[in-house]
């Protein structure tokens, strides 16, 4: 439910996983792709990349949509400094998985929220720890058949079977790894006057 004062609301987002997080408590909201070149030109760490990523898709959008309140977030997966991209196809999946195995990724979800009303930006970074268990070649494979998860970084879904892959999960926010972080995003448009359910 949206307050009829409050700005319509902007997801700047092409993932279906952040579409299915909004739409556990939005009825009315819009979802546009922005088109924006992610590397990282400017050799950021992971953690100021994300952000950066995230406050970069929110501006591209609200170039047009100056009276919405616009969305922007960003995923990075991190192990051993180095930042994972979505592996785009099953061989690569693989790769990843298996350099996972027995080892931590963090998972680093930037949000940024551009508000019209305000002229505010407002920002933040949920940082997920995953400790990955012993697992061999037999079971990523198994897993990567069953939840074809070749458009997320580190190459698994929790909202799927990526469990089964998991020793540990440490994480103030679980919808977190999914793609955004509900709690502060709920708390951020409560302050700023939606009427959440």
């Amino acid at each position: 439910m949206q307050n009829p004062s409050a700005p319509p609301i902007c997801l700047a987002s092409s993932s279906p996983y952040r579409r299915s997080l909004l739409n556990r408590f939005l009825d009315q909201y819009e979802v546009v792709s922005p088109d924006v070149d992610e590397d990282n030109d400017q050799d950021l760490g992971p953690a100021d990349l994300a952000r950066y990523l995230a406050r970069k898709k929110a501006e591209a959008i609200a170039i047009n949509m100056r009276d919405a309140l616009v969305i922007g977030a960003d995923q990075l997966a991190v192990i051993e400094d180095k930042v994972l991209g979505k592996p785009g196809d099953h061989a690569k999946a693989v790769e990843q998985l298996l350099a996972a195995a027995g080892k931590t990724m963090t998972f680093l979800t930037a949000v940024c929220i551009l508000d019209p009303v305000g002229r505010a930006r407002y920002e933040h970074t949920d940082k997920t720890v995953v400790r990955f268990r012993q697992f061999d070649r037999r079971l990523a494979e198994a897993y990567l058949r069953h939840d074809e998860p070749y458009d997320c970084a580190g190459s698994f879904k929790l909202e799927g079977a990526g469990f089964v892959l998991f020793e540990s999960v440490q994480t103030d926010d679980p919808t977190a790894i999914i793609g955004l972080p509900m709690i502060w995003v709920a708390d951020r448009l409560l302050q700023l006057g939606y009427l959440l359910p």
